[in-house]
């Protein structure tokens, strides 16, 4: 039986490529992943720019660093999804992957869908306004449970 992928981090951007939630599951690697988000970006956008819209969200394997494979995801509404999984000497099946993402948009969508989730993000300007900006506050511990929740049904225990 082919061992299921060891999640690292979790990380969901806005639209405006403002960071909502970034979770890592590694002590101490923080920094690294965050910089794995960031990055990714780059990859995202070029994939979803284009003169043919993609009609798929998963958007498959980013880039691969050091020992990090990171895979990425594209909601209807432009929330940008990106995990990333230990390389090991197991194969990774785009099944799984889809499936872990899947998890995290409905988790996102669960999240979103509060009727009592007050959205108030405050900006100097309308433009860049972002209901997203609160989501690392107290009010989105449910979302982060349920990222946590996630990758404990991966086989690995969160901090």
């Amino acid at each position: 039986m082919p061992q299921p992928p060891r999640l690292n981090a979790v990380a969901l951007i806005s639209p405006q490529n403002h960071p909502i939630l970034i979770r890592t599951f590694q002590k101490g690697d923080e920094l690294k992943y965050h910089y794995v988000a960031h990055t990714s970006l780059d990859v995202i956008e070029e994939r979803t720019s284009g003169k043919t819209k993609p009609t798929e969200c998963y958007l498959g394997l980013l880039y691969v660093m050091d020992d990090v494979a990171a895979y990425g995801y594209i909601t209807p509404l432009k929330v940008k999804m990106v995990i990333a999984l230990a390389l090991t000497d197991s194969v990774v099946r785009d099944a799984d992957v889809v499936m872990i993402f899947k998890a995290l948009h409905m988790a996102f969508y669960q999240a979103v869908s509060n009727p009592f989730l007050k959205l108030d993000g405050v900006s100097d300007s309308a433009a860049d306004y972002s209901p997203y900006h609160v989501v690392g506050s107290a009010k989105w511990k449910r979302l982060r449970q349920t990222v946590d929740e996630i990758h404990r049904a991966l086989g690995a225990s969160a901090p």
